[in-house]
C-alpha cells in the first residue's frame, strides 16, 4: 500500500473539482487546472474530499504512481486555494533586478541585460536583491524559477550568482590562499 496514495484528499470550501474520466479539472478562487491521470489510477469523489485508486496496489509501478498522482491532485487544490512561492536571491557587485511590465530585466554581469518574459499565472515581485515568483501551479513556478536561476548560476569562490534563498554554497578556496598553505 502507498502511505502518500491511501490519503484522501479534503476539498476545502470555494474548490470546484470536475472528473470526466481520467481528467481532473480543479477550479478556484486563484485559478484553474487540469490533469490527465494514467490509465491504472483511478480518482472518486465523495462530499468534500477526493480519493485515488490503482487496480493493483501490490504492483510497484502502479503504488508509485498512486502516490504520485495523489500529490499532484493534492497540489492542485492547494494552488487554487493558496498558491505557492519560490524566492531567489541575487549576489553581486551591481547585480540588480526589475519587474518591467511582463518582463524581468536582470543585470547580472554581462555586457547587455537578460529579458525574461513572464508567463502566464505567474507573478513576480522584487525588493532590493531577492526575488519572489507566486503563482498557483507548482510545477509553473519551480519552473520559472529554474530558468530564472539559470541565467547566472552561483560560482563556488565569491558566491556571485543567483540562488534560491535557502540554497546553500558550497565555497572553494582560490588560487592564492592554496599557494600560501605550501
Amino acid at each position: 500500500m502507498s502511505r502518500v496514495g491511501k490519503e484522501p484528499i479534503i476539498i476545502p470550501n470555494g474548490v470546484e473539482v470536475k472528473i470526466n474520466g481520467p481528467l481532473v479539472f480543479v477550479k478556484g478562487p486563484k485559478g484553474e487546472l487540469s490533469l490527465t491521470l494514467d490509465r491504472g489510477v483511478t480518482i472518486i469523489q465523495k462530499e468534500q474530499t477526493l480519493e485515488l485508486l490503482v487496480a493493483k496496489p501490490e504492483d510497484k509501478k502502479q503504488r508509485s504512481l498512486w502516490g504520485l498522482f495523489r500529490r499532484l491532485v493534492d497540489n492542485m487544490v492547494l494552488g487554487v486555494t493558496s498558491g505557492f512561492s519560490k524566492q531567489l536571491e541575487i549576489n553581486g557587485v551591481g547585480y540588480k533586478a526589475v519587474v518591467a511590465g511582463s518582463k524581468l530585466v536582470l543585470n547580472v554581469g554581462y555586457s547587455h541585460p537578460v529579458e525574461y518574459q513572464i508567463p502566464q499565472g505567474i507573478t513576480i515581485q522584487v525588493e532590493k536583491n531577492v526575488i519572489t515568483i507566486t503563482g498557483f501551479d507548482k510545477q509553473l513556478v519551480g519552473q520559472v524559477a529554474a530558468e530564472i536561476r539559470k541565467v547566472r548560476p552561483p560560482e563556488p569562490y565569491k558566491g556571485k550568482g543567483i540562488k534560491y534563498t535557502t540554497e546553500v554554497i558550497r565555497r572553494k578556496v582560490g588560487k592564492a590562499a592554496a599557494a600560501k598553505s605550501e
